[in-house]
């Protein structure tokens, strides 16, 4: 699905200088790149630190399995920010830029004299957006920032899990993904501004502020109610609903079960002890861990596909639950275009997730596969910078690289 030298992207013409690594920074580039925007991928001389850390330790053709999931639609230059050549080519990269985006500590690119306030004197127009851990001020502002400690001081990690057991975070990277999706937000309504106005400005998202609003609906329950939720002990997946929301053991797998009437749900069922009209309800929080074995009982008498064939004519809120294999063949998801595969000069060829959203008029696409470190050095100093061989040169050797 690689359309090498499409620029039918709606954010064609846009170009975004891209300071990020990790996960957050990266996947915000990548959709912005996606959309067709220029990404300038600038990585220190020993690459992305996500080049150096993959899920599984897979390692295709030597490149991390991680660092391909977050990185197609992106052209690298590999730059030594503490030598002069370097930080005068990223200088020059980013005085052609309109946007850009960095995850660095809060006061670093100060301390290079790439910050917001150095910048904007000579480009006002400029969309600068700085992503950390906990925002660019604050009594945490020194902290390391990583999902993990981001999602356990948030307290969301209590939401999950049977009461008596201990906090659990989810196994996905949620606030990093989460601010990555607040990242293009902001940064596209600070470029509807600025051809507005002509102005632009500095954004600044953190992993603590994204995985908070997140649950916004859960804290604001908790602050009417002034109590924490109190986990139900059968397992049902949100301590502030009740029966007979949860996933139940099948004959063969496992069942979801969304917000239904339990006395409705129980005729179709053949549960019995629930056609009380209390039970016209479709959150039983009294009694909910009783109403859920009950109901956990039946379940296992069929199979998933039995009582899908069972209670989707009726219009019940339910679905199989799907394993990532199970999910990779679904047919909506193949009919979504929602696994793609593309070629990669080392890792040959890569499947991953394809792109979520449509557009009628400015399609999305994978126009290339993520860029080996510093793979397109003199391309992006001739063409965007205007630079020499020799200049070029020069800034190779001064991060230890050749031409």
């Amino acid at each position: 699905m690689v359309t090498e030298n499409s620029n039918e992207g709606a954010l064609s013409g846009v170009r975004v200088a891209d300071l990020t690594q990790l996960v957050q920074g990266p996947w915000a580039t990548q959709m912005l790149g996606d959309m067709g925007a220029d990404i300038i991928k600038i990585e220190p001389p020993g690459g992305d630190w996500m080049r150096h850390y993959a899920y599984g330790n897979l390692y295709p053709g030597g490149e991390s399995i991680s660092f391909l999931g977050f990185n197609r639609n992106k052209r690298s230059i590999a730059l030594d920010l503490k030598s002069a050549e370097g930080l005068q080519a990223a200088r020059d990269i980013i005085s052609k830029c309109d946007i850009v985006i960095e995850n660095f500590r809060p006061g670093v690119m100060d301390r290079l004299g790439i910050g917001y306030e150095a910048l904007r004197e000579g480009q006002p127009g400029l969309i600068y957006c700085a992503s950390s851990g906990y925002g660019k001020d604050g009594p945490y502002r020194t902290r390391p920032g990583q999902d993990l400690l981001a999602q356990s001081l948030a307290g969301g990690a209590w939401l999950n899990g049977r009461r008596g057991d201990m906090p659990v975070v989810t196994a996905v990277g949620q606030a990093d993904l989460l601010t990555s999706l607040f990242i293009v937000q902001s940064v596209l309504a600070a470029l509807y501004h600025r051809q507005q106005t002509g102005s632009g400005q500095r954004i600044d998202a953190s992993l603590f502020n994204s995985i908070i609003a997140f649950h916004t609906q859960e804290i604001t329950a908790y602050l009417h109610k002034g109590a924490n939720p109190e986990r139900s002990a059968a397992g049902i997946p949100n301590p502030w609903l009740g029966a007979p929301y949860g996933l139940y053991p099948t004959q063969d797998s496992y069942i979801a079960i969304g917000m239904n009437s339990v006395r409705r749900l129980a005729s179709i069922m053949g549960v019995d002890g629930y056609d009380q009209e209390v039970f016209d309800s479709n959150n039983v929080i009294e009694g909910r861990d009783s109403v859920y074995e009950s109901f956990a009982a039946v379940f296992r008498t069929k199979t998933t596909d039995e009582w899908l064939s069972l209670l989707l004519p009726h219009d019940i809120w339910c679905s199989q639950v799907n394993t990532f294999r199970e999910m990779a063949v679904d047919p909506q998801v193949q009919h979504n275009e929602m696994i793609i595969e593309y070629d990669h000069p080392a890792a040959g060829k890569v499947a991953t997730t394809g792109i979520p959203v449509q557009f009628s008029g400015t399609p999305a696409g994978v126009r290339r596969p993520p860029p080996l470190l510093g793979e397109h050095t003199k391309e992006i100093l001739t063409e965007i910078c205007g630079y020499t061989q020799e200049q070029v040169q020069a800034v190779a050797r001064s991060c230890g690289a050749s031409s």
